[in-house]
């Protein structure tokens, strides 16, 4: 499966780096139009089976979708840009975060992709006193920030403070762009933490126990903001 990574210039780059690794991709860049409004935007794009969007302009986007090709929104425009989207395409999704998505779709190619990049998941091994032996990401951002804030927390041990700084070092590494109203940087660390401290409950569940309390809240704070989107 070929991917095309498309952008303005401003997002993508790194997730081009880290999907290419995994996949067929190729980088497409296309204009930026310096007005509001935009009509009849001619747009050659190269043949691929999947594109991921991360342009930032909704008329560049709707071109996109016009492809009659699967698209993951990477940049999103709120619902009432998707509806319209769908109108056009039905096989797009845009995910709360790219590290929200999941290989549940309708579109294959999405969901092909999004058993090797979206919704975290880890395979981690804890000691009884909560201490992180070791951690291996199954599934992680295609940003690399799962990569790159898990690298710290082998010798940790499990706390609402570690978690709180797990999450914080998700949102530093994060590049999900605060522009479209489902992006939210503070969504893609909560989420972090919730399937991190899933993965723990599956193989120690005695040892989740020790901050469920602090879990029950942190949920509440996701529906909240997931019911924004």
């Amino acid at each position: 499966m070929k991917i095309g990574i498309i952008s303005d210039g401003k997002f993508g780059d790194r997730a081009f780096e880290i999907i290419q690794e995994k996949f067929p991709t190729e980088w497409i860049m296309v204009p930026f139009p310096s007005g509001v409004m935009v009509d009849d935007i001619d747009l050659p794009l190269p043949d691929c089976d999947l594109y991921i969007s991360y342009v930032r302009h909704p008329d560049v986007a709707l071109a996109i979708i016009e492809k009659q090709k699967p698209v993951i929104l990477g940049v999103s425009f709120g619902p009432g840009f998707l509806r319209q989207a769908k109108e056009i395409n039905e096989n797009i999704v845009a995910p709360p975060t790219m590290c929200s998505l999941e290989d549940n779709t309708w579109v294959p190619e999405i969901n092909e992709f999004a058993r090797t990049f979206g919704k975290p998941s880890f395979d981690v091994r804890i000691r009884n006193d909560g201490t992180i032996e070791s951690i291996r990401i199954l599934r992680g951002s295609p940003c690399g920030s799962t990569v790159e804030a898990s690298k710290e927390l082998p010798g940790t041990t499990l706390s609402p403070d570690q978690l709180q700084h797990y999450g914080l070092r998700i949102c530093h590494f994060c590049r999900a762009p605060r522009l479209g109203k489902t992006c939210d940087k503070e969504v893609s660390g909560l989420l972090h933490i919730r399937e991190l401290v899933h993965a723990i409950n599956t193989v120690a569940p005695g040892v989740g126990e020790r901050v469920q309390t602090f879990m029950d809240e942190m949920e509440k704070i996701i529906d909240q903001k997931m019911a924004r989107t």
